[in-house]
């Protein structure tokens, strides 16, 4: 199937994380993000066809956390300029308890308040202040706060069962959580 051209621009109209129709999921193979850890494959045709909104493409996801670059324009931020419209506090303890303790480190104490960012990297602040305004999701929720995020932060791969008999879950995305300073506990 051919799909044309979009007149939307990725990273201006179009978050560039974002799916598009066509970027079909390819299969299981092995992921630069995820060294050692099989992961969801997709192509990588961003601007053709329709954009899926709601639907992070899973390499470009991975590599935005990875490299924390913005998922609205793809460019690296830069440490003061990372910024969070939907990250939650949550604390240590409660990833622990939601199977995210192996990429917690031993030391952060359960009472330890995170910034869970989940699936979405920061972004530039006029990029996060952009999307607030043009995103129809963002626009419309009452509890979007847009807040700097942590200086140090972790990452842990969100695995996903296969239909394949016998191979082990695989990386879909990667979620990240800041590590607030000691004294935090907001």
């Amino acid at each position: 199937m051919t799909f044309p051209l979009s007149r939307l621009k990725v990273g201006i109209d179009v978050p560039w994380v974002t799916s598009w129709s066509a970027e079909p999921v390819t299969g299981v193979g092995a992921c630069l993000t995820t060294p050692g850890l099989p992961a969801v494959m997709q192509a990588s045709r961003p601007g053709y066809g329709k954009p899926n909104y709601s639907e992070n493409h899973h390499y470009r996801q991975r590599l935005s956390v990875q490299r924390m670059l913005c998922p609205m324009c793809g460019q690296p931020t830069q440490k003061g300029d990372r910024w969070t419209l939907t990250a939650k506090r949550k604390t240590a303890g409660t990833l622990r308890a939601q199977g995210l303790g192996d990429s917690i480190p031993s030391d952060l104490a359960d009472t330890r308040v995170v910034i869970d960012a989940g699936a979405i990297a920061p972004l530039h602040k006029a990029c996060a202040e952009a999307s607030a305004v043009q995103c129809p999701h963002l626009s419309a929720d009452p509890a979007l706060d847009l807040k700097t995020f942590a200086l140090r932060w972790m990452i842990s791969p969100l695995l996903v069962p296969t239909d394949q008999p016998g191979l082990p879950p695989v990386v879909a995305f990667l979620q990240l959580c800041g590590i607030t300073d000691a004294h935090d506990r907001r």
